[in-house]
């Protein structure tokens, strides 16, 4: 489960079996044990290869998964009182088929992205046409890419299927929730639950302490940067590769760039600082130590909804850097939890760097806000709570 949305649901999951509720997920790819996760069926049906060949290249992403009708007949789904769809655009889900699993059950749809209301991607970057019916795409090559725009007929498909359900949206940030508004699922209750976050696990460290353990206590400024999969256009690492490369010289000499994901030991070469690549680490309590020894989290993303990976900063008391995007600044509050940069501008993303370097202070008021509104606003706990309330409300209205 590398991806944030599946980090988000599985997370979700604990939290509500922790209050008491009998969560059960049915995933595309289950990455764990535990025996409440199980992956959706799947089949190979006469000419499915050659149907998902022409889906594909007619730019009709999913459409050709022709077992997800088998979905109510698995154990997990029957036992469901409720339905909580999540991320339904990695490949293992066809969307056609939400009336069908929706007839006999209440449905919560939490989105993590802009892909339910569009007509293939998953972020429009400035792009509005989803408002209105899409169509001529200028976008095509963004996640999840497409070989034919087709991307009117995607939309008119999408608004057909959801005139057939029932639904209640949650959005984590309340960016998303303004553009659910502006949508085709705005005929749908709208409702903004931010993900939540472990901060009994995700705690601030001995500084010092981290740093001696993963030996790298000579460095005078440490900076950290995080993405699944860093080579995704999307995670802005080449803004972050410009801005390092535009600090003074005599700053650069005294930086070390730790990075998480996959991808990182490839930026070495184009980079004027010092890199540590850590991979994937899937260990929390390693990330924990690693986000502890930091002195800032750098997110360069060129679109998101309410990254989780700025959760865990904010919750470990690392102040955070990143661009004004999508729901970036419900977390990244300038002044308080970090500092925002203009949009693709890596100089100044280098500058809101350079001044939070030699602040000192600023930064230890800031780790101070930052673990404060973690606890506050972004505790699992609260957030499995708010669920609950939709899943009982939900269940008295469809009864």
């Amino acid at each position: 489960m590398g991806g944030g949305a599946a980090i988000a649901g599985y997370r979700l999951h604990q939290g509500l079996l922790q209050q008491g509720v009998d969560s059960k997920l049915l995933v595309g790819l289950p990455q764990t044990t535990d025996p409440r996760v199980a992956r959706v069926p799947r089949r190979n049906y006469p000419l499915a290869g050659l149907l998902k060949k022409i889906t594909d290249e007619l730019g009709l992403n999913y459409v050709s998964h022709l077992a997800t009708w088998k979905i109510p007949s698995h154990k997990f789904y029957q036992e469901a009182d409720i339905l909580n769809f999540h991320n339904l655009h990695t490949g293992y889900f066809n969307y056609l088929f939400l009336p069908y699993l929706t007839r006999n059950k209440p449905a919560i749809y939490t989105l993590h992205d802009m892909w339910s209301f569009t007509g293939h991607c998953a972020h429009s970057f400035d792009c509005n046409r989803w408002q209105k019916g899409c169509g001529q795409c200028p976008y095509p090559d963004t996640y999840p890419a497409i070989k034919r725009d087709n991307t009117e007929l995607e939309w008119k498909l999408k608004k057909w299927i959801y005139e057939q359900v029932n639904l209640m949206i949650v959005t984590p940030s309340q960016w998303l929730m303004h553009q659910v508004k502006l949508s085709m699922l705005n005929r749908f209750p709208i409702h903004w639950i931010p993900n939540g976050i472990d901060v009994n696990l995700y705690i601030p460290l001995d500084k010092q302490e981290c740093r001696r353990c993963l030996q790298i206590s000579n460095y005078r400024y440490i900076l950290l940067a995080s993405s699944v999969n860093l080579r995704d256009p999307y995670k802005g690492i080449d803004l972050l590769i410009k801005a390092l490369n535009t600090l003074p010289k005599s700053m650069q000499s005294e930086i070390i760039l730790l990075v998480m994901g996959s991808g990182g030991e490839l930026i070495k070469s184009e980079i004027q600082v010092d890199v540590m690549a850590f991979g994937y680490v899937g260990i929390d309590q390693l990330k924990v130590m690693i986000f502890a020894a930091a002195d800032l989290f750098i997110l360069p993303t060129r679109a998101d909804n309410l990254p989780l990976v700025l959760q865990e900063a904010m919750a470990c008391g690392t102040p955070m850097i990143s661009f004004d995007v999508g729901g970036v600044p419900e977390l990244v509050r300038p002044g308080m939890t970090g500092e925002l940069a203009e949009p693709e501008n890596p100089q100044d993303l280098a500058r809101k760097i350079e001044q939070l370097l030699v602040d000192k202070e600023t930064r230890q008021r800031m780790s101070q806000n930052c673990r404060e509104i973690a606890v506050k606003e972004y505790d699992l706990t609260l957030q499995a709570q708010r669920y609950i309330q939709l899943y009982q409300q939900t269940l008295a209205n469809f009864s």
